[in-house]
């Protein structure tokens, strides 16, 4: 491998994934979840079950946690258990736009799975 400078691969990297996902000037080229499989769980009283998603049929994350939360159901993301005992996300959305898309198709599916209306939202989704 050839090396340019100190840190000159990282920086050259990061250049490429920034332009790949820039298509022209000031427009930005859009993930799409092309698929969802949900995996019920029916032992647990909060967990309820987990999922796998794929984005554009090419990058997959895996074990995203389908929660029972105090008001309704919410998406965790995968996670690692850390030296001191708390956990870190593996994978996440940086924004609340792309967090609500995940949560929508992940929730939409679970509740097609099982046949699950929770506050007739399932339709719309």
């Amino acid at each position: 491998m050839r090396r340019r400078g100190k840190r000159a691969n990282g920086f050259r990297r990061e250049k490429r994934l920034t332009t790949f996902w820039r298509r022209g000037e000031g427009e930005e080229a859009r993930m799409r979840i092309t698929e969802v499989k949900v995996f019920p769980v029916s032992d647990n009283e909060k967990l309820k079950g987990y999922a796998t998603i794929i984005f554009d049929d090419c990058f997959v994350v895996r074990d995203l946690k389908i929660i029972q939360g105090s008001a309704s159901l919410f998406v965790a993301m995968p996670s690692k258990k850390t030296k001191d005992g708390t956990y870190r996300d593996t994978a996440h959305p940086l924004d609340n736009e792309t967090r609500r898309m995940i949560e929508e198709a992940v929730i939409g599916a679970y509740e097609r799975e099982t046949g699950t209306v929770l506050d007739g939202i399932a339709a719309a989704r």
